[in-house]
């Protein structure tokens, strides 16, 4: 079909440390239970700051007594029902970009010869879903509405995202067909993508494209590529000091502190369709107290965000340093919801902490040769540009 949209605007629209607890220290997701097909969104809410920072840790032998019980989990971005349905059929769209509207519009006509959900009665009862990935917010998401009883369903929709367009060349559009279940799971009907970095805007013709299938998620485990790969990099320099101070003993103890300064991020990736506004949040495990967590300011409106921010912890002895892990993570600032970017964690990586096995000592090879690099340079600058990753282990954060 050559049918063009130039104007799609005129088509009908859609709607302490002793204490401590061993849980990763990372955001915990939670599903979006308004729709049973539905991804995840980050729920932890944070708070301004602003300026360099300065904490006081007390790290102990004590640690070695600490729980070895980790909490959470990562679960599928796909929860909906995969099961053996074979995927076929195709689904006609056309998208176009609105200048004078700043909205990116997918123009969903028609679905056909879709697979039976409901082998019974011969029917299934098909919706269309739009995300611009990789966000995969609620707030990311479009639907058209439910078209019941049809393998052939017509729709006629306009799909809107109000986003920038030198975002929208950032995303990956994917339009899927699901079988709406009232009383169950969603059933995935096939998808197709579209890598809007390479669309030719100018195209606003309807065009038919067969649906493909997707490998169910628990079939396969993602690779550590496909966790860090779209996260965007941090540039970041820490150095430590040793300093001794006189007890009242009068015995001589050595303490350190540590300095982290996080200089910038760079390719950050838009989170809801727009320009983030990033910031740093910090914390050194296994101390999550909140004299442990330290933010920079938010930068407004950027991917490639200037901080410039410097982290002072003291009070470590030298051996802490080898069972310490600090952790930094990334942040788009939402006035409700903050929402996780990606992190990194800084320590030797070794699996234990005083020796007890814990799951965010997991620094990959170039975090901890930073790490290492700095306790052979005392008093020196060391600095890396390290890419964000998604931290696997969740824990729920008190705010």
């Amino acid at each position: 079909m050559n049918q063009s949209v130039d104007d799609v605007s005129s088509l009908p629209l859609s709607s302490d440390p002793k204490q401590l607890k061993t849980s990763v220290s990372v955001p915990v997701l939670q599903q979006d239970e308004t729709d049973s097909d539905s991804t995840f969104e980050t729920i932890l809410g944070l708070r301004r700051n602003t300026g360099s920072s300065t904490s006081n840790l007390s790290l102990s032998s004590g640690m070695a007594s600490m729980s070895s019980q980790v909490s959470g989990s990562i679960s599928s971005i796909y929860p909906a029902d995969f099961g053996d349905i074979e995927v076929h059929g195709s689904i006609q769209f056309a998208v176009n970009y609105i200048q004078k509207l700043g909205e990116f519009h997918i123009f969903v006509v028609h679905c056909r010869d879709l697979a039976v959900v409901d082998t019974k009665k011969n029917r299934s009862d098909p919706y269309v879903k739009c995300y611009l990935l990789p966000d995969k917010t609620k707030i990311g998401k479009r639907k058209t509405a439910v078209k019941k009883k049809s393998l052939n369903p017509d729709y006629n929709e306009i799909l809107r995202f109000k986003i920038l367009m030198e975002v929208l060349k950032t995303q990956n559009l994917n339009i899927s067909v699901w079988h709406n279940d009232t009383f169950g799971r969603n059933s995935f009907l096939g998808d197709v993508d579209l890598d809007l970095s390479e669309w030719d805007f100018s195209n606003t013709q309807i065009n038919e494209y067969a649906l493909k299938a997707r490998v169910s998620p628990q079939a396969s485990t993602p690779t550590p590529s496909q966790l860090i790969d779209g996260r965007g990099q941090m540039r970041v320099a820490l150095r430590f000091l040793l300093q001794t101070c006189q007890s009242q003993s009068t015995s001589r103890m050595e303490t350190s502190e540590v300095q982290i300064w996080v200089k910038d991020c760079k390719n950050l990736p838009p989170v809801r369709g727009v320009v983030i506004d990033p910031f740093v949040k910090c914390t050194v495990l296994p101390d999550t107290s909140r004299k442990s967590r330290q933010k920079t300011r938010v930068v407004k409106r950027t991917a490639n965000p200037m901080f410039n921010h410097t982290m002072v912890y003291d009070g470590f002895r030298p051996e802490d340093l080898r069972e310490a892990c600090v952790e930094i993570t990334v942040w788009d600032h939402d006035r409700l919801n903050n929402h996780y970017i990606g992190g990194v964690r800084l320590g030797q990586g070794t699996g234990k902490s005083y020796g007890v096995e814990v799951a965010w000592m997991d620094s990959t090879a170039d975090e901890a040769n930073l790490w290492q690099r700095m306790l052979q340079a005392e008093g020196e600058w060391v600095e890396d540009v390290l890419p964000l990753r998604m931290l696997l282990m969740a824990k729920s954060m008190s705010k």
